[in-house]
């Protein structure tokens, strides 16, 4: 993880040293598309707080004080991988501030070392989200404040998890497609093209997980993994029953060429 240097991140660098002063912080980070240099000019700014033990009430009182109208979850309210923290508009910008229990993330991080992992259930997450997101955050972002040795360090994406996490996703990737398959059996034409939606999410996250790639949300993830001719199929589905069937067997050649199970 590299400490962030930038001019323009002035403004940013001190609501980091701000909140790295609240108990039990052990650094801040910046995250997301602004981290990797592959932001628009109106993406927002996704900034970690790692932290041990327990968040202190000191801490969310710091969060408060940026943006009183803020809202902020508390540990634990958004699931045990994205955990809490506060939506926040500051200057005119949107600023997300992510509760990171270090214990947690250190714990995963050394799963996903050994190639396992977990899929959770989350609003906005399709698919789900991985508890490798959490290894993925840290390697791909830019220390703003705090002990950059105190954090688990990540040394690429693991060989393990490569070699592992494909024919996890590709099982469901096809039970995704099967439960499609049913739907449109049943003319239950948004439960089927749900489950093609979700099919082709979980086949780029295998091939993600092929090349070696961390993957910390779904925006993108299909253009990146080759697979933008889904958008065009699920485009032009047909909800009559006919045209059900026919994009189940085209959404099967396309996310599974070769028929290949896990």
């Amino acid at each position: 993880m590299r400490r962030l240097c930038d001019h323009w991140l002035v403004d940013l660098g001190a609501i980091a040293e701000h909140l790295a002063t609240a108990p039990g912080v052990v650094a801040v980070t910046l995250g997301g598309s602004r981290a990797r240099g592959e932001h628009h000019p109106d993406s927002d700014w996704d900034v970690g707080v790692y932290h041990e033990g327990p968040l202190s009430e000191e801490l969310v009182v710091a969060v408060q004080a940026l943006d009183p109208a803020g809202t902020i979850a508390r540990s634990g309210e958004w699931g045990p991988v994205m955990d809490g923290g506060a939506w926040l508009w500051i200057s005119g910008e949107r600023v997300d501030v992510l509760w990171r229990d270090l214990a947690t993330v250190a714990h995963w991080a050394q799963e996903a070392g050994e190639g396992r992992f977990e899929i959770h259930g989350l609003p906005g997450y399709l698919a789900g989200i991985p508890t490798t997101v959490l290894p993925g955050e840290l390697a791909q972002g830019r220390l703003l404040a705090g002990d950059a040795s105190r954090l688990p360090r990540i040394d690429g994406f693991p060989a393990a998890l490569r070699d592992h996490a494909p024919d996890v996703w590709r099982f469901r990737r096809t039970f995704s497609l099967d439960r499609a398959e049913e739907h449109a059996g049943r003319h239950d034409a948004t439960a089927c093209m749900g489950s093609l939606a979700r099919a082709a999410l979980e086949e780029a996250h295998a091939r993600s997980a092929e090349s070696g790639r961390w993957v910390l949300n779904e925006k993108g993830l299909l253009a990146r993994n080759g697979l933008s001719a889904m958008d065009r199929l699920m485009a032009n589905v047909s909800a009559d029953p006919s045209g059900l069937a026919v994009a189940v067997a085209e959404a099967r050649s396309l996310l599974n060429p070769e028929g290949r199970s896990p």
